[in-house]
């Protein structure tokens, strides 16, 4: 009998999930040593976020405070950038470099930087696909080619928006970084120490995507379209 989820192509996602444990374990660690930096200028994340908004003529963009941990992001269909507990009212180096990034998404937006829109048209078939390619995958598998083909489909959307996230993500990161060197929000060694949690942050979405892509060519190879030739 076949199990699709106990066989040989497993091995091809496990570099992509050790990557992905190594990610979540270094941003963890390293936004928790820089939260206890605080940054030269004694402002929170809070406070920082809505000047440089200000500053970029974003007044329209509320800034909010959320529960969780490392849930801070940007909602662009509200125009509201929500940060998390520690970010908002932290000084420290963690909460300006956080508040920064996700400043950064709204500066995006604003901006109407390409990768962003496309990132966000894909939102809606990226949740489908998320939701649906995997219960059609295995259906298909056992009972038809097409339903196969379509749960492809799917999860490659999924894949293409992980992928357009990474150079979003990127580029809010070193918009940040200019913003906070730029207007004296840190300088000198507080420099390194908020680039490290920046780039502990990016690692994650690296690591999703690759996790993602993997998956993909595992999903692939279990349904067998590569082998099979058109009579």
């Amino acid at each position: 009998m076949f199990y699709p989820f106990f066989d040989w192509t497993m091995i091809i996602v496990i570099p992509g999930l050790i990557l992905a444990m190594y990610a979540q374990a270094k941003v963890q660690s390293t936004f928790s040593r820089y939260s206890q930096v605080a940054g030269r200028r004694g402002v929170t994340g809070a406070e920082a976020a809505r000047e440089i908004l200000h500053a970029e003529g974003l007044d329209d963009v509320e800034v909010e405070m959320i529960e969780g941990n490392l849930s801070d992001h940007y909602d662009p269909r509200k125009k509201v950038l929500r940060l998390s507990q520690q970010v908002y009212r932290g000084t420290s180096l963690a909460s300006l470099g956080v508040a920064a990034h996700e400043t950064g998404h709204a500066i995006q937006h604003d901006a109407g930087y390409l990768p962003l829109n496309i990132r966000n048209s894909l939102v809606p078939v990226a949740n489908f696909g998320s939701t649906l390619a995997f219960p059609l995958f295995l259906i298909g598998l056992f009972m038809s080619q097409k339903l196969v083909i379509a749960g492809l489909y799917l999860f490659s959307a999924v894949v293409i928006f992980q992928l357009v996230t990474l150079p979003v993500e990127f580029n809010a990161s070193r918009r940040a970084m200019a913003i906070l060197e730029g207007n004296g929000y840190i300088s000198g060694g507080e420099v390194a120490g908020t680039k490290a949690v920046l780039d502990a942050a990016a690692l994650t979405y690296v690591a999703a995507a690759l996790v993602g892509l993997l998956n993909l060519v595992r999903l692939i190879l279990l349904s067998g379209i590569l082998g099979r030739r058109d009579d």
